[in-house]
């Protein structure tokens, strides 16, 4: 009896123990094994499929799946996949492809800049990946991704942006006196630094105000910093400079008087100095300075009427009392009733505001010796006295004659007849010293509308 068909129907019982009626295997395999165990025999070896299984089919429905021609369908378990999803057995006793079920992998995900990611599985099948930002970084995009069957993540890779702002510190508040006779003081501070809580760098730092060790005007100024990084974000900060002046109680000319002050006027340190007009005497103190405790030095000013004296005993004592103070004008007529004196008197009569504000003092000289009589408006001056002044002027008993006398006793013009006010006023406001004069009253508002 021929013995062979019984060792091929006992390899068949050995090993395909595993097989069913459906074809269905759940382990590994050894083709190269099996192929020198039984070389010979025209199989390939069983197939044995881990994380899948298996379904074969013969070409003529032979009972065992593994013969030559036999194609079996690979169908892997989730997140597992196989080279092909069909082999053949061959002649070559081999099956036509690699048939074992690998794990899915999905390509190895970017690292995001200034950022990073975290994964359960690596790159495998449903592995979730956590993406983060470095400090001062903001993520942009999906927070996660996971592996999915097709080999692709679900989301793409996220950005990390800089998105946070720098920080910056002002100053404090910077408050200083100005100093004496000054409006302004100097104020210094360290350049404030930013801070980027990103990658460090900052671009810019721009301060809006003056710079440090700059001098400030009284007053508050608001001062602010803004840095930039290289994002564009910025941030910013402010702060006050506060310059404070020590200031007296506001002084004011006095009457009849003028007031010139430096600097301010009443800062601590100004000076202010006063004058009076002519035919007025200053009372009080002639300059006053404006101290640290916010009060003026000296005592209060005031402009006195001058206080004539007509009982001195020689005209140049009478026009001593006049020197650099008020300009004369002496009017002399033989008599009272004389036409060019009552003419000239009462065009002068209303013109008394223009000649206070320039200054001049009318003496009247009128009658001859021994019968003349000399005043200053309401004081009389004794008759030898008149007698002297006109000879020391050379001034006829005879005729009506006017003579203009200037603040340093120098006879500036004389009149044989006479004239109006406006006149007379045009010739004084030539006079070198009446411009000065005119300069001090029109910023004093003294005028005569």
């Amino acid at each position: 009896m021929d013995m062979w068909p019984l060792v091929l129907l006992f390899v068949q019982l050995c090993f395909c123990s595993g097989y069913e009626g459906s074809g269905q295997y759940g382990n590994g395999d050894d083709e190269d094994w099996y192929s020198r165990r039984y070389k010979g025999t025209p199989w390939c070896a069983p197939i044995k499929v881990k994380h899948g299984d298996v379904s074969c089919r013969t070409p003529r429905g032979e009972h065992y799946r593994n013969v030559m021609g036999s194609r079996c369908k690979i169908r892997c378990k989730q997140g597992y996949e196989s080279q092909s999803s069909e082999v053949v057995c061959m002649a070559s006793k081999h099956w036509s492809s690699n048939y074992a079920c690998r794990e899915i992998r999905c390509p190895k995900l970017n690292m995001p800049a200034n950022g990073g990611y975290k994964c359960s599985d690596g790159s495998y099948f449903n592995s979730r990946c956590e993406f983060f930002c470095s400090p001062g970084f903001s993520l942009k995009g999906h927070k996660t991704a996971t592996c999915q069957h097709n080999k692709a993540w679900s989301a793409e890779v996220p950005t990390c942006v800089d998105m946070e702002n720098p920080k910056i510190k002002c100053p404090n508040l910077k408050d200083k006196w100005a100093e004496p006779g000054k409006l302004t003081a100097r104020m210094t501070w360290d350049k404030p630094e930013g801070v980027d809580t990103a990658d460090g760098i900052l671009t810019d730092v721009i301060l809006k105000g003056k710079p440090s060790k700059s001098d400030f005007p009284e007053g508050l100024h608001k001062m602010s910093y803004t840095v930039f990084d290289r994002a564009g974000n910025k941030g910013s900060c402010r702060f006050t400079v506060r310059v404070r002046v020590r200031r007296c109680s506001s002084l004011f000319p006095p009457d009849n008087g003028y007031m010139k002050c430096g600097s301010d006027g009443d800062n601590y340190g100004a000076t202010c100095e006063f004058t009076c007009t002519g035919g007025y005497e200053l009372q009080g103190s002639a300059a006053r300075v404006c101290q640290y405790g916010f009060t003026w030095s000296g005592t209060d000013t005031t402009c006195a009427a001058m206080n004539i004296n007509v009982g001195v005993r020689t005209p140049a004592a009478l026009l001593d009392q006049f020197y650099e103070k008020r300009r004369l004008l002496i009017i002399s007529a033989p008599t009272a009733a004389n036409h060019n004196y009552r003419f000239q008197m009462t065009n002068l009569q209303h013109a008394q505001c223009g000649l206070d504000l320039r200054h001049v003092t009318v003496i009247e000289l009128v009658g001859t010796y021994p019968a003349q009589i000399g005043r200053i408006r309401h004081r009389l001056l004794p008759p030898p006295l008149a007698l002297q002044l006109r000879l020391l002027l050379r001034i006829s008993q005879r005729s009506f004659q006017m003579v203009l006398v200037d603040k340093q006793g120098m006879d500036k013009q004389r009149y044989p007849f006479p004239i109006t006010a406006a006149e007379l006023f045009t010739t004084i406001d030539t006079f070198p010293l009446r411009k000065d004069e005119m300069v001090l009253q029109q910023e004093a508002g003294q005028n005569c509308q």
